[in-house]
């Protein structure tokens, strides 16, 4: 913008003139950028809104299906043993079950080693730590030792000198795929494979008379005699071989590598063995249906009070987006309340939430038949408050008889849990023919149209492109203002060339006469 320098000679305030000669431009300006910014934030109010139904319809879309209420539940008689789980496909009633074996990974507990002094003696003197070389556990040699991890096939050579500290070593055994550690308060190493089961176990030995030393030296040696010397190896280290884990259940055996079975829909985790049979109990998780329904209500409630409360929001009649001008006259509190007056009241009354609202209220309403009998949800003891007796915008809300969580029907019969009980079936089916009933709901404001598009339950492609109309409004509407004020801070800048001039001939013959 160009540096306007006006008034001079005439002394008129040709700013403020001109600002009231092209008012009705700034005002039209002014209004579409006030739309456009309202218009905006409705945008962003519906796209709030739309990702919340979305992430609704997509988890009733999950209870359409009988195996969200096909729950088991099932018990041990002895929990020290075992630990069973039961998915939908498993049968109901009481199996056996025997742990004949548990898994377990190769373990070797190494020897208690000691600092050495001069003679080969243990040096009582000195601690042994991670930090510690070989040549103070009284090894000098130069030896190689392998280490066969089973599960890969892989063979991996470690070489050992005196100057090999034993934090060196254990890292180089948990690199060749073992797990191992160092116990400085005990003295001893510990070795283990990485997994249970014969198949994952592992193999240490020497490759020569060196390695077999400097196993001696760690604690580690398998064998009782040194190859090259014949001194006697520690006895105090110790092996324990890897084992599958085995289970017989219902007279039939079945192993794993790990503690892990899964059998006819049981899930069995073999904690110990047991000295004879025990038995799982595989019963309907009645509880668990039970919190399936309060789950899908409590989200329900959650969505449509919301969305009854930006339908009721209170009007705001007389407040709009406010220009920079106007924030500056104000606080940062005042235009931070202002905003929110505003955009607390986008969606009131607005057409697409109502009829949003109103096809989800109701599919909760609708009777579903199940086995020739029609159910409604107050079949099983859940229906709202009614008007009279909700909270403020809480009238579709949904609340269950009984539920010790809820202190406004805590106190009545819990006839869901009781139908649940005496028959799940026809509990798990009217849930699945309503959570079908609100998904096509849902889904219907959720088609493509020229107006939306797939999966918006607002016009969002109408409002992008009155917003794209408001920007081209706007624009127009900034040249002519600019167009006007250049108009006539030309004709202001004329009359103030006029002026000078005339200013100039005056003070000439003034000049002249004063002469």
């Amino acid at each position: 913008m160009p540096i306007r320098i006006t008034g001079l000679n005439s002394g008129l305030d040709t700013e403020s003139i001109i600002s009231a000669l092209v008012s009705s431009y700034s005002y039209k300006t002014s209004k579409y950028k006030k739309a456009q910014t309202k218009l905006s934030w409705k945008q962003e109010a519906w796209s709030t809104l739309n990702s919340k139904v979305y992430s609704f319809y997509n988890n009733v879309g999950k209870l359409k299906l009988s195996s969200a209420y096909n729950m088991r539940t099932a018990s041990v008689s002895d929990s020290t043993k075992a630990k069973v789980s039961a998915a939908s496909g498993a049968t109901n009633g009481v199996q056996s079950l025997e742990v004949l074996e548990v898994a377990k990974s190769d373990y070797l507990t190494g020897g208690k080693i000691s600092i050495k002094d001069a003679s080969g003696a243990e040096d009582k003197t000195k601690t042994v730590s991670s930090a510690s070389t070989l040549s103070e556990l009284g090894y000098t040699g130069t030896g190689t030792i392998e280490v066969t991890n089973k599960e890969t096939g892989k063979t991996t050579s470690i070489s050992v000198t005196g100057d090999t500290k034993i934090s060196d070593f254990v890292k180089s055994l948990s690199d060749a795929g073992v797990k191992a550690s160092f116990d400085e308060k005990n003295g001893r190493l510990f070795v283990s494979s990485a997994k249970t089961g014969t198949e994952n176990g592992f193999e240490l030995k020497s490759k020569n008379a060196d390695g077999d030393k400097a196993l001696l030296a760690l604690g580690l040696a398998m064998t009782s005699t040194v190859s090259d010397t014949g001194a006697k190896v520690n006895d105090d280290n110790n092996w324990s071989a890897a084992s599958d884990a085995k289970i017989k259940l219902n007279g039939a055996e079945y192993t794993s590598s790990t503690n892990e079975f899964t059998v006819n829909g049981l899930s069995v985790t073999a904690l110990a063995k047991t000295s004879g049979e025990i038995s799982v109990t595989v019963a309907t998780d009645s509880e668990g249906i039970y919190e399936q329904v309060k789950d899908l209500l409590s989200q329900y409630n959650s969505l449509i009070n919301e969305m009854n409360k930006l339908y009721n929001a209170d009007s705001a009649k007389g407040y709009e987006p406010l220009t920079d001008d106007e924030k500056d006259s104000m606080s940062d509190t005042e235009v931070e309340k202002w905003e929110a007056k505003v955009k607390d009241s986008l969606l009131r009354r607005d057409d697409s939430l109502e009829s949003l609202i109103s096809s989800m209220t109701t599919a909760m309403s609708k009777g579903y038949e199940v086995n020739g009998k029609t159910y409604y949800l107050t079949s099983f003891g859940i229906s709202t408050l009614g008007y009279m007796n909700s909270a403020k915008n809480e009238q579709y809300a949904y609340h269950i008889n009984g539920d010790e969580d809820d202190s406004a029907t805590s106190g009545k019969e819990d006839k869901l849990l009781a139908a649940i009980k005496e028959d799940p079936d026809s509990v798990a089916g009217f849930m699945q023919q309503l959570a079908t009933g609100l998904y096509d709901s849902i889904d219907k404001k959720m088609k493509t149209s020229t107006l939306s598009s797939v999966f918006k339950v607002y016009n969002d492609k109408e409002m992008a492109s009155e917003y794209s109309d408001y920007t081209t409004t706007i624009k127009k509407w900034e040249d002519k203002l600019s167009e006007q004020e250049d108009y006539y801070y030309k004709k202001f800048s004329a009359m103030e060339t006029a002026l000078a001039k005339l200013n100039s001939q005056t003070s000439s013959l003034s000049g002249l006469f004063g002469s």
